[in-house]
């Protein structure tokens, strides 16, 4: 689901009333009329001239309001400006158009937090991490809604929470968390998916070297036949179980490719597991020293 985080060439970086800076989304509207009112409400936008943002958004609107982007970034000038009414109703708008868009579940809990919804915050957070369990900025709404939820703070250590190991937490993620119960308990969760990701990528990390090693024997083995005379009466064999059958030269370069090119196709896949695990390691140890930092 990271593909949600993507943004395109283009995007604008604000620094508004959320923090990481607002974003506002610039991908491209099948109505050419639509799309320029967007791109000029998107300088107004930088320039923090919001209601002219607004009402250039609303114009676009106006065109095709079936675009969910027009609602993200009208909804985000409305937050800009507090109105934080109207940045819930736009946010709600964009989730209804689509369901997947991440920015409208975090533009819709920004302005429920801020209007002390909190039990609407939590369900909007929750809705959105559903969607991409790994993302830290909602994760980072979902601290801020707990403590306001909870705002007697009890001095606890979860240091003990750390494994030891294989999969260990590094020491600059062992430390405990000063908050309320649910923050240590969140902080426990994140540690034990923190371990078992790290458990996986090692086990992804051993499969691709054990491929790689393969190939590399089938690479070799098939280099020495292929420099053997072609009219070589060398006996050659192959091996199946433990037993080593006697075969042809044309079945074991045969046997030998099928071999490589299953192998290849496996370190393929697995690289891929492989650097899926590696952002998802990187993701939960922010997560980690977020809660940390935002709990001492």
């Amino acid at each position: 689901l990271s593909y949600l985080r993507t943004l395109k060439a283009g995007d604008i970086d604000e620094p508004l009333f959320a923090d990481p800076p607002i974003v506002l989304e610039c991908t491209m509207s099948t109505v050419p009329e639509a799309e320029a009112k967007k791109e000029l409400g998107n300088k107004h936008f930088a320039a923090k001239e919001f209601d002219e943002a607004i009402k250039l958004y609303s114009e676009a609107i106006a065109i095709d309001d079936k675009n969910h982007v027009y609602f993200s970034n009208r909804s985000a000038s409305y937050g800009g400006k507090k109105d934080w009414e109207n940045a819930a109703k736009d946010a709600k708008e964009c989730i209804k158009i689509n369901p997947t868009f991440l920015k409208g579940f975090y533009r819709l809990a920004t302005a429920q937090i801020e209007l002390d919804e909190l039990d609407a915050a939590l369900a909007t957070i929750k809705s959105g991490l559903s969607i991409d369990p790994e993302n830290s900025q909602l994760h980072k709404q979902l601290r801020i809604v707990k403590a306001k939820k909870n705002p007697t703070k009890v001095g606890a250590s979860a240091a003990s929470a750390a494994e030891s190991g294989p999969g260990a937490i590094p020491s600059g993620l062992a430390g405990g968390a000063a908050g309320d119960p649910a923050a240590n308990k969140e902080l426990m969760d994140l540690r034990q998916q923190y371990t078992q990701t790290k458990r996986d990528y090692g086990a992804a990390q051993a499969e691709v070297n054990k491929l790689q090693r393969e190939i590399k024997v089938s690479e070799i083995t098939k280099s020495e036949l292929d420099s053997l005379p072609e009219n070589s009466d060398a006996k050659m064999y192959q091996g199946v179980g433990k037993m080593f059958m006697l075969s042809t030269r044309e079945d074991v370069i045969s046997d030998l490719e099928k071999t490589m090119k299953e192998s290849k196709s496996k370190e393929g896949d697995t690289s891929k597991k492989l650097s899926y695990l590696e952002n998802r390691l990187k993701s939960q140890e922010q997560n980690i020293r977020e809660l940390i930092s935002g709990s001492s």
